[in-house]
């Protein structure tokens, strides 16, 4: 997968810095963009693929329940776009979502990504991510009317997915830094571009908690 060059600091990319505020940021995070670009290269390589090779067609039953009847009018990038407009899904929901998609397409060599399975795939995928990530979250009913799909039919394709996935939907934060850092790749934009990350192993916050909760027994002590 073809990538720009982009110099990112590691001390940034292994900031616990939460740059997102889910009250005040309006503005629709820059990793959608990242995320709709390299998945649109993804599909035209596809097409390339099954055009020039008929066997590559995928063959797994299984997967095409996230096929579609007719291909949605909606592009990747304002499909994505209408998800963040109504759920305000953080950030760090997208990078996870991506997450699962690489791993949905390995555990599932003969699925492609395509103009129709893509806002099935994505949509189902953001909601797990966002389940997996957020504190709070909307009802499947809610997510299938943002989607544009029916109830029955997310339920369908979230009970699907998961046992596509074998289950297997922890991040750890190497993972995801690791996808971060894959998407900052993407970014050929002036000045750089650091994805916001929310999220951090339990480990490490119990960690901390620890680590200050001594600071202040010294201090205590040293008055």
């Amino acid at each position: 997968m073809a990538t720009s060059s982009l110099a990112i600091s590691p001390r940034k990319l292994r900031s616990d810095l939460y740059s997102y505020s889910y009250q005040n940021d309006s503005n629709t995070p820059l990793v959608i963009s990242v995320l709709a670009s390299l998945i649109e290269r993804t599909m035209a390589r596809n097409e390339r693929i099954v055009k020039n090779c008929r066997w590559a067609l995928s063959k797994d039953i299984r997967t095409r329940v996230f096929d579609c009847h007719e291909t949605p009018d909606l592009t990747i990038q304002s499909y994505l776009e209408r998800i963040f407009r109504y759920t305000r899904a953080g950030p760090s929901v997208y990078v996870v979502a991506y997450v699962y998609i690489d791993r949905f397409c390995q555990a599932n060599p003969g699925f492609r990504i395509s103009s129709r399975n893509v806002h099935r795939l994505l949509i189902t995928t953001i909601m797990v991510a966002s389940k997996y990530v957020e504190d709070m979250n909307y009802r499947n009913s809610y997510f299938a009317r943002v989607g544009g799909l029916t109830t029955n039919e997310l339920n369908k394709l979230e009970l699907e997915f998961v046992f596509l996935m074998g289950f297997k939907l922890h991040v750890n934060v190497s993972v995801f830094e690791s996808y971060c850092c894959h998407l900052e790749r993407e970014v050929g934009i002036g000045g750089g571009y650091h994805i916001e990350k929310t999220l951090r192993c339990a480990e490490e916050i119990k960690s901390g908690q620890q680590e200050e909760k001594r600071y202040n027994q010294i201090a205590r002590i040293m008055l």
